[in-house]
């Protein structure tokens, strides 16, 4: 029998089960390739953010374990004390030439990255102008600064202007951010706008480019690139947990900003380094996106055909322009058990609903690789038009 005092974590669970939201977990047996065994069953992955389909790739791979030979299986000591390896100074290198910025900072998680860099930058006497549909883990970094943090209109620097003009008179200074693709919608925010709004009122910039970087412009290197932005957005957040295939984050850009956040940022000074086999990985990663643009263009090639297709079968599709394909459902009832007929059909593909979405705009959210052959798209089509017709989401 439940304990009194938990018995109210008993009712939110329940709750959540009614409501079609109970968050149920798969076991991953595999690494996330184009097919995955997934609770003991080999599916397509439709699912994971392996764009360029690196986490598998043998040159990642071979470089982890030399890494692991040579320094060991952790570093065992924060960055600031004992922490460092030359292999982590390596990585921040190549990546801020990878970036065309001047300096980079690598921490242990995307999520830690914006943790790392708000709060440094803003307090209790700033403002913080955030975009309505901006990550968690931003809306948690701009909490952790004490500041006060005002939302404008999703991807509206219209109604950033107009809440700037209003409220930035009253604060020391402001800084305004925004993801870059959106992770659940694919829109992609209009940053040159955002940019000349930020620079008409002399804000800090920042971007989260999770979902743009080995995506987005030249040869994947991100956002910023893809509106020729450089040398002008103040900061811009990272992670290797998607397209580059391994684990981390960055924060890059000007060097004045990074070397200060060196010394501020408290995930950097009070959490320990990442591992040398990660660090080994990301590098190998950004050694590859720089040498070739091989992989970026696949897909955007395997995007283009997918989200043709499935416009064709009739599926609402949402607004994406990016490889990130949300198959509008509305109903989480719904989704959950759209998600569990492809399941049963050999596609691994996860509903998405509240609170990772709003009420009532629960979806799937499929995630388009390069490592996806014709044929692969073309098993998960032909599932998605036969679950969508047994449950009479297209006709």
């Amino acid at each position: 029998m439940t304990e009194q005092k938990l018995v109210w974590i008993e009712e939110e669970v329940k709750a959540l089960k009614e409501s079609g939201l109970f968050i149920n977990l798969r076991t991953i047996d595999s690494p996330p390739g184009a097919w995955m065994t997934v609770d003991g069953k080999r599916v397509l992955n439709l699912c994971t953010n392996n764009y360029l389909g690196l986490a598998d790739d043998a040159r990642l791979k071979d470089a982890a374990k030399a890494a692991i030979d040579r320094f060991g299986a952790g570093p065992t000591a924060v960055r600031s004390i004992a922490g460092t390896l030359s292999l982590h100074k390596e990585l921040e290198r190549a990546m801020a030439e990878f970036k065309r910025v001047e300096d980079a900072l690598y921490v242990q998680a995307g999520f830690v990255a914006n943790q790392a860099a708000i709060p440094p930058l803003v307090g209790k006497e700033d403002v913080i102008f955030s975009d309505r549909l901006n990550h968690a883990s931003i809306i948690d970094g701009a909490r952790l600064s004490r500041a006060k943090i005002i939302v404008y209109e999703h991807c509206d620097p219209a109604d950033l202007e107009a809440k700037v003009k209003e409220n930035l008179p009253q604060y020391r200074r402001g800084l305004v951010v925004t993801d870059g693709v959106f992770s659940m919608d694919g829109d992609v925010a209009p940053l040159d706008k955002i940019y000349a709004v930020a620079e008409k009122y002399g804000l800090i910039t920042m971007v989260d480019d999770a979902h743009g970087e080995g995506v987005l412009g030249h040869g994947g290197r991100g956002i910023v690139d893809h509106f020729g932005l450089h040398g002008k957005f103040d900061v811009e957040i990272g992670t290797f947990s998607k397209a580059f295939g391994v684990v981390g984050g960055i924060v890059a850009g000007k060097k004045l900003i990074v070397d200060f956040l060196r010394q501020k940022a408290r995930p950097f000074l009070f959490s320990s380094a990442v591992t040398p086999a990660d660090t080994a990985a990301c590098l190998a990663a950004v050694q590859m996106l720089t040498a070739s643009t091989d992989l970026v263009e696949q897909l955007w090639e395997n995007t283009k055909y997918f989200k043709g297709q499935m416009k064709g079968l009739g599926f609402d599709v949402g607004n994406s322009v990016t490889p990130i394909t949300p198959v509008m459902l509305g109903d989480a009832k719904l989704a959950q058990a759209f998600s569990r007929q492809l399941f049963e059909e050999g596609v691994f593909a996860m509903a998405i609903g509240f609170p990772t979405v709003p009420q009532g705009l629960a979806r799937i959210r499929v995630m388009v690789s390069a490592a996806l052959s014709k044929d692969d798209m073309n098993f998960g089509l032909e599932k998605f038009a036969k679950v969508g017709k047994a449950l009479n989401v297209i006709a």
